[in-house]
C-alpha cells in the first residue's frame, strides 16, 4: 500500500524522495552563511589565457602629430641653417657706396693799404658796404626752389636748408666765432669728412685740406671779441650732379665788428670792421637729404684786414682799429665785388665806397637764383 505523499503511479524508481532525506540532517547556520563570499568572474577574467587574441596598437592620431612637430622642427632648423650660409658666403658682393672726397680749401688774407680804420659798430657799418646788408641769418636767402629731373621741389628745398643751416652755424654761431665749440658744425657734415674736420680742428695746418678756417670762421679769443651783429648778403645756386646727387653753391660776404679782447672798460671808438668772403661747393646726395647733412667740397674764402705773414690755419687774426699789415700782397682785392674772386697767396684789401641806394639785384645764373647749368 502506497504512502499518502507518493504519487498515485507509486514512488519514484530513483527513490529521489529517499535521497532527499539523507542531506536532511545538514542545517546551515546564519553565521555561515554571512560568512559565505560570493564572487563573479569577468568575462576576461574566465577565459584566462585566451583573453588577448588580438594586440593592442598605439594611438593613430598621437602618432602622426609627433611626426608632423618633428618634420617642422627639422625643417626650421634647415631654414636658419641655409640663412647663415648665404650670409657668410653670399655669391654676389654688395654694392661699394660712393665716399665722400676730401674738402679741398684754398684762404687768402687781404692786407689793407694803410690803418685799420677806427669807430663804433655802428658808425662802422653805417660808412661801409654792409650798410645795406641784412642781419644774420636774413642775408642768407635760399632761392625759389623748382623740381630738377631726378630731384622733387621737396628735396631741392632740404638741400637748400641744409647749405643755410651749415652756414649759420659756421659763420653766425657766436660759441663757433668765439673757439668755444665746433659742434653746430660737425653735426651737419657727412660721416666720410670726419676724420679731416676733426683733424683740421685739433691740428691744423696750412697745406690745402687742414686749415680750420677751411670749414668754418673762427677767431682767436685772446685776442679779438666779435660784437653781436653781423651783416650778410650773397647767394645760393643748384643743380643737379649726375641722378643721384644735388650741387649747392654758397657764396656770401659777411662783416664782423671786433674789439680787442681785453680786460677792464673799452673804448667806445675802438671797433673795427673785418670781412670775409666764403664761396663753398656743396654736395648732397639722397641719403644726405634724408638726414639732413653735406659734403663740403671746396672751400674759397678771403679775408681781412690781416697781415699775409700770418699763419691763420687755425683761426683768423685780424689787424684791430689803428693797426697795420706788415706786409700785402701786390694784388688789390675787393671782397664786397661778387665776380669770382682770383687766386692768390696774398690780397690787398681794398674797400668799395658806400653805395647811395640798395644794391640790385645780381644778374645771370649766380644769383637769379634759378638752376645752375649742369656741369
Amino acid at each position: 500500500m502506497a504512502d499518502h505523499g507518493d504519487p498515485p503511479e507509486g514512488p519514484a524508481e530513483n527513490n529521489a524522495s529517499g535521497g532527499e532525506d539523507e542531506y536532511r540532517s545538514l542545517v546551515f547556520d546564519e553565521s555561515f552563511v554571512r560568512a559565505a563570499r560570493l564572487q563573479e568572474f569577468s568575462a576576461q577574467e574566465r577565459m584566462g589565457e585566451h583573453a588577448r587574441a588580438v594586440r593592442s596598437l598605439p594611438s593613430r592620431t598621437l602618432r602622426t602629430g609627433s611626426r608632423a612637430a618633428l618634420a617642422l622642427v627639422v625643417l626650421i632648423a634647415l631654414a636658419f641653417g641655409t640663412a647663415v650660409f648665404m650670409g657668410f658666403r653670399h655669391p654676389y658682393q654688395a654694392p661699394v657706396g660712393r665716399r665722400a672726397e676730401p674738402l679741398r680749401m684754398t684762404f687768402v688774407p687781404l692786407a689793407p693799404r694803410g690803418a685799420v680804420p677806427a669807430g663804433t659798430p655802428a658808425g662802422l657799418f653805417a660808412s661801409s658796404p654792409a650798410a645795406l646788408y641784412p642781419k644774420g641769418g636774413e642775408g642768407i636767402s635760399p632761392p625759389v626752389a623748382r623740381r630738377t629731373d631726378n630731384f622733387s621741389v621737396s628735396q631741392v628745398v632740404a638741400a637748400l636748408a641744409t647749405v643755410k643751416n651749415y652756414l649759420v652755424a659756421s659763420s653766425l654761431d657766436p660759441d663757433v666765432l668765439g673757439g668755444n665749440t665746433v659742434r653746430p658744425v660737425e653735426s651737419l657734415l657727412d660721416p666720410d669728412q670726419m676724420a679731416q674736420f676733426e683733424r683740421s680742428m685739433n691740428e691744423p695746418y696750412d697745406d690745402g685740406q687742414h686749415a680750420a678756417t677751411g670749414w668754418l670762421v673762427r677767431f682767436d679769443p685772446a685776442q679779438v671779441a666779435p660784437a653781436p651783429e653781423i651783416r650778410v648778403r650773397g647767394t645760393l645756386r643748384y643743380a643737379e650732379v649726375g641722378s643721384d646727387a644735388l650741387e649747392v653753391v654758397s657764396d656770401h660776404t659777411f662783416t664782423y665788428a671786433l674789439r680787442p679782447a681785453v680786460s677792464g672798460p673799452q673804448q667806445a671808438d675802438g671797433a673795427s670792421l673785418f670781412t670775409v668772403r666764403r664761396e663753398l661747393r656743396f654736395r648732397l646726395d639722397r641719403e644726405d637729404l634724408r638726414l639732413g647733412r653735406l659734403e663740403v667740397r671746396t672751400s674759397y674764402v678771403q679775408a681781412g684786414p690781416q697781415s699775409c705773414t700770418v699763419d691763420t690755419s687755425g683761426a683768423l687774426r685780424p689787424l684791430l682799429a689803428g693797426r697795420r699789415a706788415v706786409s700785402r700782397g701786390p694784388a688789390g682785392t675787393d671782397p664786397y665785388e661778387t665776380s669770382r674772386p682770383a687766386a692768390a697767396l696774398c690780397g690787398t684789401l681794398e674797400v668799395s665806397s658806400l653805395p647811395t641806394r640798395a644794391p640790385a639785384a645780381p644778374q645771370g645764373p649766380r644769383g637769379s637764383g634759378a638752376p645752375a647749368s649742369r656741369s
